[in-house]
């Protein structure tokens, strides 16, 4: 009896040992930057028995004790497997786990787990933007091939978003809102963007149904990260249109820093326009962040930024063919005067962050942007419109065979704007179990300065436009203005985030944003949600080896209000007066998503595609002059927006990322306006001056087999057609329209040295990376027109001659990092 009751007694023992349980924690980390990696899985022996990594990148499992075991970490397609000695009951042990979170060897990481729950987020990781063929050096460009984003004009950072212009786009740099210079009238004169690419860290871009944090813009959000350097670096580039140089480092356990130095001269690009003259551009800007760890919870940095822009041109002929093979025209144009385009633009931000434990981040971020800016110009031409001989076999073929007409004019223009905005904001972020929420508030200080005195002359064909009699001069048109603004703005948002379902990547995002501002006393509250989820996620771990079993799609959906307080812009009328009566804009965005990674040629593939829909009232209608946006400032217009963005990215070539990307766009406007009789009318629906119907982006990089160093990309950009508006009433038709935009641009490389192929001698072993590359800008020559100029001829006959951009230019570039 005693027997059965001891082997009774052991087997209880072996029981509860059996179900005792210890406990593994951690944090998964990139092995490269050190971020967190989220939604990873973290599965105990291979088995059914799984957690996954939160926001934070942080797990926590439960296991058997007394057992050892192996954990697997699997991040998209990445996997690690560590093995984890026993733990007694009752213990818990903490892991710091570290693994690769992008493909080696890629220079742009298009999307990640990350950003598979955003809705239209694009997350850029770049490794070498410099390899990306650019004749405005601006990262912006880079947009306009991802299929979210287009744009009519090589020179300007300008980007329209499924079909809101240059003005309705978000752009953020460590939580700083860039302010964009208002009086550029042409691509020449825009000069160099406020994202520096040598100090990028991280990007993401939103084309619509973004949350409640970001602010009041119709269209899209672009948010930049600047790096947060761990070691002694120098790098830069030199090419023929200019140079950038930039310095990171680390001193002692607490002290970073970054600054950047651009310098750049188009001279050489604007050569071929048709425009002949003298340019003298210079564009050039420093920029710096510093940061200092007070302690291990308090953080200081500050974002410094001066920008010197000057455009100065000497203009001195124009000769530009156009019309049809029936009729071919040719406008030659004599200048005298000059143009001078001059803004200085000062950004600071001090951000001080206090994280007082796991759970809890707060900032405090106080701004000041500054802008003086200066247009200066007096050009008069002679200008003649001649008919071409058209005959082929005609000794005088190509050459002018009679006048049509000939013309004078005058363009005057002294304008200065001086824009001042001070701010003070608070962040807050709070994540603990079922928690994700974040909070803020700002307050905005708006002081603006404008002064307007422009006016044209216009003689054609020896008639003065309008008709002159006795001693008086009218002119064609006149502007003339003083206006002072003095306002203050208030915003403030809560958004939480909810995990619904863990297994199947579920959440959902709700918030509120509020906005007041004084000068037109208008209160403004935008709700806005979110919701993705990935219904195979734990059949596709499962199968994770087999990607024929797989169906790793995500759904995505997303519904908010947007409203877009007018900035001074928008306030002021086509004479120069300024309307502080003007309301916010409104668009109401409706999208639907899908993206899914696929195998291709053994390498993993990602497909992306999403509709959108766009209710717009309240709107204000515009025009464009080349990139200037010409405001009505008037509510008087409503309008919609639909279409659908597709793009397909990966490894196409292994270790080279490329993209192939399509979108369709159709986005309408109807108009309330008075008549010449002062009769109410309201227009039919018209396209509205964005209505680009198909973009076709593409980027794509190869190189030579064995020879690993020499590299090749083209960067493809295809925009069908827009319309085209006048001013005044002719704003109420859509009869002109813009030639598609058509560019191809080619860049090849050579790379010297690199981590895998080391320098030699002394001078060289210094670097760590230096390679050159050669850039045919436009290399099919196709002349794309940025806008219209009109003439008459003795019949008085107008005529639209194009404003043809750039041609074919080579450009050499010389990337090197110590």
């Amino acid at each position: 009896m005693t027997r059965y009751l001891t082997l009774l007694l052991l087997l209880l023992a072996g029981f509860s040992s059996y179900g005792q349980k210890a406990k593994v924690t951690g944090k998964l980390l990139d092995s490269t930057s050190g971020k967190p990696l989220e939604y990873a899985y973290v599965v105990y022996n291979s088995s059914n028995h799984y957690s996954t990594t939160n926001l934070h990148g942080e797990f926590n499992l439960e296991v058997p004790a007394d057992t050892a075991f192996t954990l697997t970490f699997q991040y998209q397609s990445i996997t690690k497997k560590i093995k984890v000695a026993a733990i007694k009951a009752g213990e818990t042990k903490t892991l710091d786990v570290r693994m690769r979170g992008t493909v080696e060897g890629t220079e742009f990481e298009i999307g990640s787990q990350r950003d598979r729950t955003k809705i239209s987020v694009i997350t850029l990781k770049p490794g070498e933007f410099k390899r990306f063929s650019n004749p405005s050096g601006n990262f912006e460009n880079i947009l306009k091939t991802l299929g979210v984003a287009s744009g009519n004009n090589e020179l300007s950072s300008g980007f329209n978003v499924r079909g809101g212009n240059y003005d309705e786009n978000l752009i953020y740099v460590n939580d700083i809102e860039i302010y964009r210079p208002q009086l550029i009238r042409s691509g020449q004169q825009e000069g160099l963007s406020f994202i520096n690419s040598d100090l990028v860290d991280n990007i993401e871009f939103s084309a619509g149904g973004f949350s409640a944090r970001y602010g009041d813009k119709l269209s899209s959000v672009l948010d930049i990260r600047y790096r947060n350097p761990d070691s002694f670096s120098v790098g830069g580039n030199i090419n023929f249109l200019g140079a950038s140089l930039y310095v990171e480092g680390k001193k002692g356990p607490r002290f970073r820093y970054l600054v950047g130095s651009r310098f750049r001269s188009n001279a050489y690009l604007f050569g071929s326009l048709d425009v002949q003259g003298n340019y003298q551009p210079r564009f050039m800007d420093v920029q710096s962040l510093v940061q200092y760890d007070l302690d291990s919870r308090w953080n200081l940095s500050w974002l410094g930024a001066v920008a010197s822009n000057r455009y100065l041109f000497v203009p001195e002929s124009q000769r530009t063919s156009f019309g049809t093979v029936s009729q071919a025209l040719q406008l030659t144009v004599f200048f005298n005067g000059a143009e001078l385009m001059r803004y200085l633009t000062s950004t600071n931000a001090l951000t001080l962050k206090f994280t007082p434990n796991n759970h809890s981040q707060y900032k405090l971020i106080a701004s000041a942007i500054t802008s003086n800016e200066r247009e200066y110009y007096t050009v008069e031409g002679a200008y003649r419109l001649d008919e071409l001989d058209k005959d082929l076999g005609s000794s005088t073929f190509g050459q002018a065979k009679f006048n049509r007409g000939a013309g004078y004019f005058i363009n005057h223009a002294r304008n200065e704007l001086q824009v001042q905005a001070y701010t003070a904001a608070f962040r807050g972020l709070y994540t603990k179990n079922q928690w994700n929420l974040r909070y803020g508030a700002d307050y905005r200080k708006e002081i603006i300065n404008d002064v307007l005195n422009e006016w044209v002359y216009n003689d054609s064909a020896d008639y003065s436009i309008p008709n002159n009699s006795g001693d008086s001069l009218f002119l064609y048109s006149t502007i003339r203005g003083k206006n002072n603004l003095n306002s203050n703005r208030v915003t403030a948002f809560v958004e939480q985030t909810w995990d619904l379902d863990r297994e199947r990547n579920m959440l959902f995002n709700a918030g509120l944003r509020y906005n007041y501002w004084d000068l037109n006393g208008q209160s403004l509250v935008s709700p806005r949600m979110q919701f993705s989820f990935e219904p195979n996620r734990k059949h596709n771990f499962k199968v994770a080896t087999d990607s024929l079993k797989k169906r790793d799609y995500v759904l995505k959906a997303a519904w908010g209000v947007y409203y877009q307080p007018p900035f001074y812009r928008e306030l002021r009328s086509l004479d120069g007066t300024v309307r502080t009566d003007v309301k916010a804009q409104r668009s109401i965005h409706y999208v639907l998503g899908a993206d899914t990674y696929f195998e291709m040629w053994g390498r993993t593939f990602k497909f992306f595609s999403e509709v959108y829909y766009k209710d717009l009232d309240n709107l204000i209608p515009y025009y464009y002059e080349n990139v200037r946006i010409r405001y009505y400032a008037n509510n008087n217009a409503q309008g919609y927006a639909t279409g659908i963005d597709t793009r397909v990215n990966g490894e196409f070539i292994k270790g080279l990322e490329s993209w192939f990307s399509l979108s369709f766009l159709h986005t309408r406007e109807r108009i309330k306006y008075t008549d010449l009789n002062g009769a109410e009318q309201v227009s039919d629906w018209l396209r509205r001056p964005t209505d680009q119907r198909i973009n076709l982006g593409i980027f794509f990089q190869d190189e030579l087999p064995r020879h690993e160093e020499y590299k090749v990309h083209v960067n493809v950009v295809f925009g069908s057609g827009l319309p085209y508006f006048l001013g005044g009433l002719y704003r109420y038709n859509d009869e002109f329209r813009i030639p598609a935009y058509r560019r191809v641009d080619m860049g090849f490389s050579r790379e010297f040295i690199s981590p895998n192929r080391p320098a030699k001698g002394k001078f060289w072993s210094n670097f760590h990376t230096a390679w050159v590359s050669l850039d045919v800008f436009n290399i099919l020559g196709v002349a794309n027109t940025a806008s219209f100029i009109w003439v008459r001829d003795v019949n008085g006959q107008t005529y639209a001659v194009p404003n043809y951009l750039t041609s074919r230019r080579v450009n050499l570039n010389f990337i090197f990092r110590l």
